[in-house]
């Protein structure tokens, strides 16, 4: 007979210790078909044409449940030149109670506010790995009255090719330290392998004032597929949740370090990082600074119901003197229609590659020439 592995033997274990009334199985089935407006200050045939309208993405969520026992999933399928058709997130899990339980498989890393941002845009933490991030694992959570806490280990980010170096795929939802060929002829080819993540926030609701303050953790390897030798990275976070009624406001402080063994003659100062078919360099030492405010206002404006407007603001001080940092700007607008959720967003940015002419280097080396650059965004979904 084949052994059974200690993992799934606590699992068993676990789900046979519990209880659930739930009889009758419960599936959803949803998903969005959104549309986006861009038009770009420094792309110069955009500008003449007066900006693109165009596909954005389609996805699909499939949510079951059945005495405890769950699945989530979100499969998303944007242009070929975008990363084509992946999973967003992907798990089976179980619930030991209301406030607790275990989830395996693509699942959300527990780092920093779950959602930093307001705008269609994200905070600056995303594009180099550190909000709404999912990788392949294990994570307990549990969310009381007054703490809010989760354990995790990562053995990698998704893995779609199981060769002994192959790098990983480009077609991603969120930024995992990958691979590309750089200018000096080096290739940057790193893995994130056997991460574990800790984070606690703790709770205050006095009169309607709602505080979270929280702590993040992050350590794991990095191994690289040349040298074929492990180094490591770690993260850590402080953030703070503010709602008084109709305001919210999110601030964190976030600090990584990427440590890979790399050959000879290639730097350590910066990696690979990739997701929607496209990678970039990133910088391997960073301190990460975001501030996020959001005002809900109720309307009634025919089907409009409500909009938020909000500011999301990040600045990445990179350790390396000789780099260039980088700024982003989000000011804009949520606008609730029924299903229908529109984003008007005004982006600025200084060496950020969405927000600028410089993909490659913008988050790595950086331009100490560069100056700001803007994107006048609309993004239009209808979710069912």
């Amino acid at each position: 007979m084949k052994k059974r592995s200690p993992l799934l033997t606590v699992l068993l274990i676990l789900l046979a210790s519990g209880s659930h009334a739930q009889e009758k199985p419960e599936l959803h089935i949803g998903g969005a078909l959104r549309f986006n407006y861009n038009y770009s200050t420094w792309k110069e045939g955009q500008k003449e044409r007066g900006g693109d309208f165009g596909y954005d993405v389609f996805r699909v969520n499939v949510d079951a449940k059945y005495k405890g026992i769950k699945m989530d999933t979100e499969y998303r399928l944007y242009a070929q030149s975008f990363g084509g058709g992946f999973l967003k997130r992907g798990w089976v899990g179980y619930d030991f109670d209301e406030y607790s339980d275990i989830q395996i498989g693509l699942t959300q890393v527990p780092f920093g506010i779950k959602a930093n941002s307001h705008s269609w845009f994200f905070g600056l933490d995303y594009y180099v790995g550190l909000e709404d991030d999912h990788d392949m694992g294990i994570k307990y959570t549990h969310e009381g009255e007054k703490f809010d806490y989760a354990i995790a280990f990562f053995k990698n980010a998704e893995e779609l090719d199981f060769g002994s170096t192959s790098d990983i795929s480009d077609s991603r939802y969120s930024y995992d330290v990958g691979s590309l060929p750089g200018k000096d002829g080096m290739t940057y080819r790193n893995k994130e392998i056997n991460q574990i993540n800790g984070l606690l926030n703790y709770k205050i609701d006095r009169s309607g004032v709602q505080h979270k303050l929280g702590l993040s953790a992050q350590y794991g390897g990095l191994y690289n597929l040349d040298t074929r030798k492990t180094g490591n990275h770690y993260a850590l976070a402080a953030h703070y949740e503010l709602n008084i009624r109709n305001l919210d406001i999110k601030a964190q402080i976030s600090t990584y370090t990427y440590n890979p063994k790399a050959p000879e003659g290639e730097s350590n100062e910066v990696i690979a990082m990739t997701a929607y078919g496209a990678p970039y360099l990133v910088a391997s030492r960073a301190d990460i600074y975001t501030l996020g405010i959001g005002y809900a206002i109720p309307l009634n404006w025919g089907p409009v119901s409500s909009v938020i407007l909000y500011n999301d603001f990040g600045y990445m001080d990179k350790k390396k003197i000789e780099f260039a940092n980088t700024f982003m700007n989000v000011t804009g607008a949520m606008f609730t229609a029924g299903q229908i959720y529109t984003y008007v967003d005004f982006a600025a940015g200084k060496n950020q590659p969405w927000l600028g002419p410089d993909w490659t280097d913008g988050l790595g080396t950086g331009n100490p020439e560069a100056t700001w650059s803007a994107r006048f965004n609309i993004n239009i979904g209808y979710y069912f």
